[in-house]
């Protein structure tokens, strides 16, 4: 058994070619394992967001505090909260952040597959965003 304790785990930046505006990243479990689940607390600052991405194996989102924003591509802009779980399937092209007067944290988890559980793309622009 291992336990990891909350005091023990780094909290950073979240890098710019990924996200867009001010977003913490604390890895939670496994973030150097490449055949296993990985899991992460995100908390994006009011109008951050990430860039485009897919996941291999998808990835589900717990929405544990503030007001988001998530989009799949060609799909409207939807509205999240705390206590809502968002599920995108393989292979989907989304993004997902902050709204822009609120912060936002969730909890992403997802699976890797071939030493790899996302694929980023280009950045969400303002118009986008709704900003």
């Amino acid at each position: 058994m291992d336990i990891i304790r909350a005091d023990s785990r780094e909290t950073g930046q979240g890098p710019t070619d990924w996200f867009t505006g001010s977003v913490q990243v604390e890895m939670l479990f496994n973030p150097f394992d490449k055949e296993r689940v990985q899991g992460a607390n995100v908390t994006f600052q009011p109008g951050a967001r990430t860039a485009w991405h897919t996941h291999p194996l998808g990835q589900t989102l717990l929405v544990t505090s503030g007001v988001g924003r998530v989009q799949r591509w060609g799909g409207p802009i939807e509205e999240i909260r705390a206590g809502d779980v968002v599920w995108f399937p393989a292979g989907e092209k989304h993004w997902h952040g902050a709204a822009p007067d609120q912060a936002m944290t969730h909890t992403a988890i997802q699976e890797v597959r071939d030493g790899k559980a996302v694929d980023w793309m280009e950045k969400v622009s303002d118009e986008q965003y709704g900003a």
